[in-house]
Parts: structure tokens; sequence; C-alpha cells
């Protein structure tokens, strides 16, 4: 199967079952060529470049260190009782962002693939179709439709899936942060096509500059929604604060000390347990748990189930994204119960 020949008519949820809120199966890319990209670092200030390597010229610094924190955070979302499908990177040509998988592609509960047009040249190169041909074929992901934006890269026009796009889909909203990597136009389409309510709105970081993902500084659960409310002006903060409220989630307001150990870059994931019944895992990294003020964690504990903290020093250090930025959420569609 190739991305070109995927396609089909499109289709909706059954009216039957609710939409999910949290996946309980993600993608995940496990990388070959990690490393610093000084390409998207001209966006992205939260990379930092790598030491010189005493390994030698040849050895990417990152690549051991990345590799084994992606091992441990598999093996812990597995173990949490999350369906991981992981596909191998191809060591050339390298890639060194292609641990971070959403932002080239969303799997969607109706069949929809949307493929997404990405800024940095190096990373267009992450979109191929054995990665998509594994998620149809281990977990089983029905295409109904393709939605292809990558056009839009040769007129300059970019978004940067679920990186640039954070969902309410139980309400379809999609809230979007306005940015180099995050074209205003092209959230308005991707919200027609897919039949969400589209809330715009910036969002800087302590320079001045815009955040060069949504995610950074905001993340939607089932019952809660954190948001960096300190990066925002007072109207875009009133604005998006009460469309988040109507939905009656807990909204968590974060501060920059916080955003900046990526605890805005959280995921909640949808899990299941003999003992626990269904249950909602809040995944986050090990500096922004360390990060939390005692309140805010407290908040997020009685919005979830539990709470995983993972540690990505590595990944977070030289890639300036985190746990959100790894996963790839596959929604599959749920049967209506026949009750």
């Amino acid at each position: 199967m190739s991305i070109e020949s995927l396609g089909g008519a499109q289709s909706r949820n059954s009216p039957e079952t609710a939409p999910q809120q949290c996946a309980s199966a993600v993608l995940m890319i496990r990388p070959a060529a990690f490393d610093y990209n000084p390409e998207t670092a001209a966006t992205n200030r939260m990379q930092q470049p790598a030491q010189a390597s005493v390994a030698g010229p040849d050895v990417l610094p990152g690549q051991p260190q990345a590799l084994s924190e992606f091992e441990q955070f598999a093996r812990a979302l597995r173990s949490e009782g999350i369906t991981v499908c992981v596909v191998d990177d191809t060591p050339l040509p390298a890639k060194p962002d292609a641990i971070f998988p959403n932002n080239w592609v969303s799997f969607h509960e109706d069949g929809t693939l949307v493929l997404y047009p990405m800024q940095a040249g190096t990373r267009r190169l992450e979109r191929r179709p054995q990665i998509i041909d594994t998620v149809v074929e281990q977990l089983g992901f029905k295409v109904s439709r393709v939605l292809d934006l990558t056009k839009n890269e040769v007129a300059g026009r970019f978004l940067e899936g679920t990186g640039s796009l954070v969902l309410d889909r139980c309400n379809r909203v999609a809230y979007a942060c306005i940015s180099p990597r995050t074209h205003p136009a092209l959230v308005e389409e991707w919200a027609r096509e897919l039949g969400y309510e589209a809330v715009l709105f910036e969002a800087f970081d302590r320079g001045g500059v815009p955040f060069y993902h949504t995610n950074v500084m905001m993340c939607i659960g089932a019952r809660m929604a954190v948001l960096g409310t300190c990066a925002m002006s007072s109207d875009d903060r009133a604005r998006v604060i009460e469309r988040l409220e109507i939905t009656g989630r807990d909204v968590i307001e974060i501060q920059y000390d916080e955003i900046e150990q990526f605890a805005g870059n959280m995921l909640e994931l949808a899990s299941w347990d003999e003992a626990l019944g269904d249950y909602r895992l809040l995944v986050m990294s090990e500096a922004a748990r360390r990060s939390l003020r005692p309140e805010i964690y407290t908040r997020l504990s009685a919005s979830t189930d539990y709470m995983l903290g993972v540690p990505v020093p590595t990944i977070e250090r030289l890639g300036g994204g985190s746990v959100r930025c790894m996963l790839a959420e596959v929604f599959l569609p749920v049967k209506a119960s026949s009750t």
C-alpha cells in the first residue's frame, strides 16, 4: 500500500457511539539517526545543541541515549496496557526528528488519515508509506479517506499535526497557537474537512517568540485541560479558558517554569485493568513531573486515574520535544453496544 493509493469515501462516527478523547493505541518510531537539527532549531527555542561527542566524529551524540530513552518509554507504556506499534526509522537519509511522528500523520476514529505539511525539509523525509502500512497491518486501522495537506509546503504554509493542533475530540474543537509552523488558514481548512470548530490564539515564550507548537503549552484530557495562560494575551486567555470551561473540564494553568520543562507536553491515554476496569493514564516526562507545583500536581492527580512520568532528557534537550511529541495516537472505531 502506498500513500498515494490510500483513499475512499468520507465516513463519520456512528451516532450510537461517543467520540473518544483518549486513544488506547499509539505509533512510535524507533530512532536510527536522532540528533540536534539546526533546521528545526530556527523556530524551536527549546532545542539545545549537543556537546562534542567523545565517541568520535562519526557517532551521533544523542543517538545511543535517545534509543535507550525510547525503549524505556515504550516498555513503560506497554506495562500500563497501552498498545504500542513501533516502526524502525531508516538510517539513510538521516532524519534526526523521526522520533516525533505525530507532526506528519494523524489517525482518526472515522478512518480519516491526515498527512501534514512540514516546515523543515529534513522532516518531510519522515513521511514513509511503510509506516502507514505497519499501522494498518498491526493495529487494524482501516483507512476510509486521506486528507493530504502536504501540497501546501510549496506555498510555504505549514500545519504540523497534533503538534500544531490540540484537539478536544469529544466536542470537536481544535485549538491552535499561530506560529511559522501553524498557518491559520490551514487550521481552518483542517477544521472544515474534519467537522471541527477552530479556536486560534497567539502564545509567546519569555523572549516574545511564538511557541512553535501548541502542544508545548496545552494538553486536553477527558476531564481536564492544561494551559500555559502566562504566554497568552488577556483577550486570548479569557476566550480560550471560557471555551474550555464550557465543556466542564478543570482548566489547570501552568507557568513558564513548567512550560520550559515540557509540562504542557503531556498526553492522556486510555487503558484497561482487571482490577480498575477502564482508566485514564496521563503521560509526561520526568522533568515535566518534577517541575509541577504541588497544587498543580494535586489537581492533575484528581483529574486523571494514573500519572506516568518517564525520563527522556536527551530527547528533550536535543530534539526540543517530549513524550507527547513521540506519540501518534491511533484511534480505532468502537463498536456500538447491542443492548
